[in-house]
């Protein structure tokens, strides 16, 4: 008898490329059945607050309102290593006039890190929430004066005419000298600690699949990238799912600790945050 396990993630090229063995059965899972759940992160974080999904993506800031429920799964988290989501805007403008009282910001939802991120950056910062993928929309059409990107908009803003204000990574790296953690997967307590190393064991095993099939991940990843060409793909799957994806390292739980414990002093998050990666 299979025992069906829910993991819930993005419909984006990098995690499609994390998942793909998992979800064409390219490893061997044994009596575990995996469901995958594709919603966008902010989806996610909102379900995985109220402890829908056995296994989740989730992003660093949302992890704050769920330790409790869920423990952070050991691989499968991205980073960015001097690059990280990126402030556009319609006309030039200096980083520091974001805290402007008339500078409106679309971002993608108040529980992802790329917003948690801005506000340690500028904590007056004024915003609207956007679905993600309207943002540069948004911003193109003088609709707000400047957009959080989190996903493959970074690559492509140039191209409809738009400028970088800020890049949250290289400014994260400067302050910190730290990767920037944007998001990881979690996974229940109440499995219990056996179950829940045998879901990361083939976390990692797909991982690994995909950083040793590249092209053939790859194909199946570009059906998830909005639009993107081969190249661009490639790009941004190596830029969120690399080493550090596979496992944290000492380098990458610092990060995730400095975070929350940056976010919880400047009074953003609630409560100071345990982490236990499994």
């Amino acid at each position: 008898m299979k025992k069906d396990i829910h993991v819930a993630h993005s419909p984006d090229s990098d995690d499609a490329f994390m998942f793909y063995a998992m979800a064409t059965r390219k490893i061997d899972t044994g009596d575990l059945n995996y469901i995958h759940t594709l919603s966008d992160i902010e989806t996610l974080n909102r379900k995985a607050m109220k402890g829908e999904y056995e296994v989740s993506a989730v992003s660093f800031h949302a992890y704050a309102y769920m330790a409790e429920k869920y423990a952070l799964l050991s691989c499968g988290a991205s980073m960015g290593m001097n690059y990280g989501p990126i402030v556009v805007s319609g006309k030039p403008m200096r980083a520091k006039s974001l805290g402007n009282a008339d500078v409106i910001v679309a971002i993608p939802g108040t529980l992802t890190t790329a917003f948690l991120a801005l506000r340690l950056f500028e904590p007056d910062i004024q915003y609207k929430v956007v679905p993600f993928d309207n943002i540069l929309d948004e911003v193109q059409r003088g609709k707000v004066d400047a957009g959080l990107l989190i996903h493959e908009g970074q690559l492509t803003y140039r191209e409809i005419g738009l400028h970088k204000v800020l890049d949250l990574g290289v400014w994260w790296l400067k302050e910190t000298g730290l990767p920037l953690p944007l998001g990881g997967n979690v996974i229940k307590r109440d499995l219990g600690k056996r179950m829940m190393e045998r879901v990361a064991g083939d976390i990692r095993k797909s991982i690994q699949y995909g950083l040793d099939h590249r092209d053939e991940a790859m194909a199946y990843a570009i059906q998830f990238s909005r639009g993107l060409d081969t190249h661009r793909v490639d790009r941004f799957i190596g830029m969120y799912v690399n080493e550090l994806t596979l496992d944290y390292g000492s380098e990458g739980k610092q990060a995730v600790k400095k975070l929350l414990s940056e976010a919880y002093k400047k009074k953003i998050i609630p409560e100071r945050v345990a982490l236990e990666f499994v």
